[in-house]
């Protein structure tokens, strides 16, 4: 990390979008091979680089079934993509020096903090310690958990890897999944009344999206909530609140023909994976319009920062909406858990805000147009893909050349962050040459 700051002057924002570019392409190129695919031939590039980018972006849109188009190979070359994506780069680089015996530098532990969004450099190698205890044991714990289910249905070797394989998928937030071997495409729908798998998989979306420092926060103060940090505050109050309700709409409006317990899985399940996961357990194309629309909305709110998952973040959404309820005060200040939030964080959260809803609305109209599909339809997809979820309404595996080079870079957007791409396409900040003169424009 020194030499690339030294030599090639980069800052953190640039080795992060590098760093996840670099391990797409690697990926990609791995995923070309005869050996990835069940068939033995060779992967279009196109292709090859869409699955690549879905799997380090955490994302889970697949232009080929993945149980059944990829082989033993190709599988695990997707989940420790996933892995890697799910952890950070930047986290596993650090990971390795560690292991190493290497030195981490000022300049690795300030790219490692604003990799998992948190602001204090100090500890932040004992928290590296702690992310990779709490990943391992929390996949592993459910991993076990899972195979009570999978190795009757699949067999000892295959059920193993299958619950190992989806345990990752669903903590890192991505929502590949095996089950194409029972109906391509399916996702998990063969399980939509199992509690087992419905409960295991919410859990590890949940956990995984809640964040490290949330949870480095919860094992610190254990269940005084009131010693919370303010994020941890956020992000825990936040997460119950976009589960608990939208569950309720989904169960009222939707699946009326399902037994009362199957109904009340289905509709937690749908509510717990559009932040950000991708699975799901019921026909999405039979949802009414109102349950796709609330979806999206979810998907772009999505996890919290420093997660697995993506997302414009809680966070933002929180400090959007009580920037709002200040205005509506007529409050100069934007409050929340008796404190204030800083200036320079409302406007990074309305600039994050405006950039994920230009994003998606802008490459839905043009998805739109390519594919001659509803506006909607195409906003599923596009929200999809910049809020890394991987939830789609059957279009993915369809989509011409250019709507798929247009997901991709929506996908790797949204897994580097917002900020992030900001910082590294702009990176050249504006002198403050002195204060102009102010003058009133009409707003509302």
């Amino acid at each position: 990390m020194n030499f690339l700051r030294n030599k090639l002057k980069l800052k953190y924002y640039h080795l992060i979008t590098l760093g996840f570019a670099g391990i797409i392409l690697f990926g990609a190129l791995l995923l070309m091979t005869p050996l990835a695919s069940q068939s033995g031939q060779w992967t279009s590039f196109l292709d090859a680089l869409f699955t690549s980018t879905s799997s380090v972006c955490v994302t889970g849109l697949v232009v080929h079934d993945t149980a059944t188009y990829w082989s033993f190979f190709g599988q695990l070359v997707i989940i420790i993509l996933i892995q890697i994506g799910g952890l950070g780069i930047v986290t596993v680089i650090t990971s390795i020096a560690l292991i190493t015996g290497r030195k981490i530098g000022y300049f690795a532990r300030s790219t490692l903090a604003n990799s998992i969004s948190i602001s204090a450099v100090g500890g932040i190698v004992r928290l590296t310690h702690f992310i990779f205890k709490i990943t391992f044991a929390v996949e592993g714990f459910f991993a076990i958990l899972m195979s009570f289910k999978f190795i009757p249905d699949f067999g000892l070797v295959k059920g193993i890897w299958y619950s190992i394989f989806h345990s990752i998928s669903a903590f890192c937030n991505a929502g590949f999944d095996l089950m194409g071997v029972r109906e391509q495409y399916s996702s998990l729908m063969s399980y939509v009344s199992n509690p087992l798998i419905n409960i295991s998989i919410m859990l590890l979306i949940v956990i995984g999206g809640l964040s490290f420092s949330t949870w480095a926060d919860i094992k610190e103060n254990k269940l005084n909530f009131h010693r919370y940090h303010l994020q941890s505050k956020i992000i825990l109050s936040m997460t119950a609140i976009l589960i608990i309700f939208p569950a309720i709409y989904f169960f009222i409006v939707d699946f009326a023909g399902m037994p009362l317990g199957t109904r009340i899985l289905a509709s937690l399940f749908q509510s717990v994976t559009p932040r950000t996961a991708g699975f799901n357990t019921v026909d999405l194309t039979k949802m009414s319009e109102s349950s796709i629309l609330l979806q999206i909305i979810l998907m772009l709110i999505g996890a919290a920062p420093g997660s697995t998952g993506g997302g414009m973040k809680v966070t933002t959404f929180f400090v959007m909406f009580k920037t709002s309820i200040a205005i509506f005060e007529n409050s100069k200040r934007s409050e929340g858990f008796g404190r204030t939030i800083p200036e320079n964080i409302v406007r990074n959260a309305a600039t994050i805000f405006m950039l994920y809803i230009g994003l998606c609305i802008g490459s839905a109209m043009i998805l739109s147009v390519l594919e001659n599909i509803p506006i909607l339809t195409a906003m599923y997809e596009t929200a999809s893909a910049i809020a890394t979820v991987g939830l789609t309404l059957g279009i993915t595996r369809d989509l011409c050349s250019i709507s798929r080079i247009i997901l991709i870079i929506l996908m790797f957007a949204g897994r580097v962050g917002g900020l992030t791409l900001i910082y590294g396409m702009f990176p050249f900040k504006k002198l403050n040459l002195g204060k102009k003169i102010e003058e009133n424009v009409a707003v509302g």
